[in-house]
C-alpha cells in the first residue's frame, strides 16, 4: 500500500498518512475498555501495521535513491536502524509500562511520538529528481557484480521471473532460523543452565548481532556482489544453526551463545539481502512496490517459525527443530546456485 501511495500522490503524503495511521491505531488501542479482541485487532493490528509499514517501504525506497553506488550499504544501516529501534524503543516502552504512567498513557506517549518523527521525516526527506547527479559504482567493482543487462522491472514482471521467487524461497527459509530461535531463545539459554539474568541478556546480545549483520551484510554486498554475500549468508546460517543444535545436544553453554550470536548475525543480514537484491536485480523506478511483494519473506519465515515452535510442542526438545531448519537452510543453499539473471 505504502508504495501505491508513494507513486499516486508522493513520498511526503505517503509519510504522512503513515504517522496519522500508527498514531490512531496507538491512541485507539489505549482508549479500548472492556471491548471484543476484534477492535484490538483493528487499532493495534491494522491501522498501527498499516501504519509501520507504509512508512518501513516509503523510508527504504526513498533513502536508497540516494546511493546506487552503496545499495548494500546503504539497506545495511537502514534495516539496522530498522532493529535498533526494537532494543531501544522496547526498553524504553517498559520503563515507561512500569512507571506511573501506565500502559495507556506509554501507549498514547508512542503513538504521538511516531507520528511527529513521520511528519518531520516527510518535510525532510526527498526523491532526487531527474537533473541530479549520483554517484554510480565503480568500474573496479564490475567484476564482482553478475553480467547482466540491468533494467526496471514492474512488479508483475518482476513475480514472473523465476530467479525472484529463488531469492523469494531462499530468503524466507534463512529468515525461518533467526525467527524461530528469536521466540524460545531464553528458554534456549536455561535448557543449557544459563542462569536467568545471562539468559534474558542473551536476548539483547541476539538483537544487538542482528544489528551488526545488517551491517556486513551490506558492506559486503557492495565489496564482492550479490551471489557471494547471499551464499556467505546462506553458510552462516547453516553454522548458526549447526552449533545451535551441537549446544543443545551436548548441553554446552559456550556452544549456546555462540550459537546465539551467529544466528543474529545471520537473521541481520536477511533483511539486508532482500532490499540489495530487489534494487540490484529489478531496478529503482519500482523498487517500492517490488520491495513490499519481497517483504512477505519475512511472513514466511514467521510461518515456519510458528511451525518449529509446534514441533518443539510436540517432541519437548530442540533437536527436532533444529533438524528441520537445518534441511531448509540445505534447500535454500542449493537454491542459491541457480539464481541467475531476471
Amino acid at each position: 500500500m505504502g508504495a501505491q501511495i508513494s507513486k499516486r500522490a508522493g513520498h511526503r503524503i505517503a509519510l504522512i498518512i503513515a504517522g496519522i495511521l500508527s498514531a490512531s491505531g496507538f491512541v485507539l488501542t489505549a482508549s479500548l475498555r472492556d471491548t471484543s479482541v476484534v477492535m484490538l485487532y483493528v487499532s493495534y493490528g491494522v491501522l498501527a501495521g498499516l501504519g509501520i509499514g507504509i512508512a518501513y517501504n516509503v523510508l527504504i525506497a526513498t533513502v536508497s535513491a540516494w546511493f546506487p553506488d552503496k545499495k548494500g550499504l546503504c539497506s545495511g544501516c537502514l534495516m539496522m536502524g530498522f532493529g535498533a529501534s526494537a532494543l531501544i524503543l522496547g526498553n524504553a516502552a517498559d520503563t515507561l509500562f512500569k512507571s506511573t504512567l501506565g500502559w495507556r498513557s506509554t501507549y498514547i506517549i508512542l503513538g504521538v511520538a511516531i507520528c511527529v518523527v513521520m511528519f518531520l521525516a516527510a518535510l525532510l526527506l526527498q526523491k532526487p529528481d531527474q537533473n541530479t547527479v549520483l554517484p554510480q559504482p565503480k568500474t573496479a567493482k564490475a567484476a564482482t557484480t553478475e553480467n547482466f543487462d540491468r533494467q526496471d522491472y514492474t512488479s508483475r514482471q518482476m513475480l514472473r521471473r523465476p530467479s525472484f521467487w529463488m531469492a523469494f524461497i531462499c530468503i524466507s527459509f534463512l529468515a525461518a532460523v533467526g525467527s524461530s530461535v528469536i521466540s524460545f531463545a531464553k528458554d534456549l539459554a536455561l535448557s543449557v543452565k544459563a542462569p536467568e539474568s545471562l539468559a534474558v541478556s542473551l536476548v539483547g546480545v541476539l538483537s544487538v548481532c542482528n544489528g551488526l549483520g545488517r551491517i556486513l551484510t551490506g558492506t559486503l554486498f557492495d565489496a564482492i556482489g550479490r551471489r557471494k554475500t547471499m551464499l556467505c549468508a546462506n553458510v552462516l546460517t547453516i553454522c548458526a544453526a549447526a552449533v545451535t543444535l551441537l549446544a543443545v545436544s551436548i548441553g554446552s553453554l559456550p556452544l549456546c551463545i555462540a550459537g546465539l550470536c551467529l544466528t543474529g548475525m545471520s537473521y541481520g543480514a536477511c533483511p539486508t539481502i532482500t532490499a540489495a537484491f530487489t534494487s540490484s536485480f529489478f531496478g529503482m523506478k519500482h523498487f517500492s512496490t517490488n520491495m513490499a511483494l519481497m517483504t512477505f519473506t519475512v511472513m514466511g519465515g514467521s510461518l515456519i517459525a510458528t511451525a518449529s515452535n509446534k514441533i518443539l510442542e510436540v517432541t519437548g526438545g530442540y533437536p527436532a527443530t533444529f533438524l528441520m531448519l537445518l534441511s531448509l537452510t540445505g534447500v535454500a543453499l542449493a537454491l542459491n546456485f541457480f539464481i541467475r539473471k531476471p
